[in-house]
């Protein structure tokens, strides 16, 4: 599983132009929210998941090397299987090293359903869809997590 993850002060995706999920940290009390675009691969499991979802909840990576934990930052969940491009061959990316759909939809909603229970506000993009996806990168600041 990959987790790419971007601090931001606001963000929001759309679907057939309209918005199915947003974040504005403002609003929350924190000065920075977090894009979590989540791609998964063969041999990822909900312990995956949980385990990446409390590392991107616990990582300090927000004003003053704080946590989402510390300052109750929301989330804005995006399933991205283009994290798991092959572009090693040729011009034309291999997608196979990303889950089948039904396989990484229930780890994005275990994801979510574990930042969810460690007290975290999460938005979510829709799997599948096509998805246009607005913030405003603070920093910037970009990590990549992997489990």
């Amino acid at each position: 599983m990959r987790v790419l993850l971007q601090r931001v002060t606001a963000a929001r995706v759309t679907v057939d132009d309209h918005v199915v999920g947003h974040i504005d940290p403002a609003a929350h009390g924190a000065p920075h929210g977090l894009v979590a675009l989540v791609g998964v691969t063969h041999g990822d499991t909900e312990a995956t998941a949980k385990t990446l979802a409390d590392k991107a909840w616990r990582l300090r990576i927000l004003d003053g090397e704080r946590s989402a934990a510390d300052l109750g930052a929301p989330f804005l969940v995006v399933s991205q299987f283009t994290l798991y491009a092959d572009t090693t061959k040729g011009r034309r990316p291999s997608w196979n090293a990303a889950a089948p759909a039904p396989i990484a939809e229930s780890l994005v909603d275990a994801f979510v359903a574990t930042l969810r229970n460690l007290g975290a506000t999460v938005a979510t993009g829709r799997f599948g869809a096509h998805m246009h996806v607005d913030l405003t990168n603070d920093g910037p600041v970009t990590v990549l997590l992997e489990g």
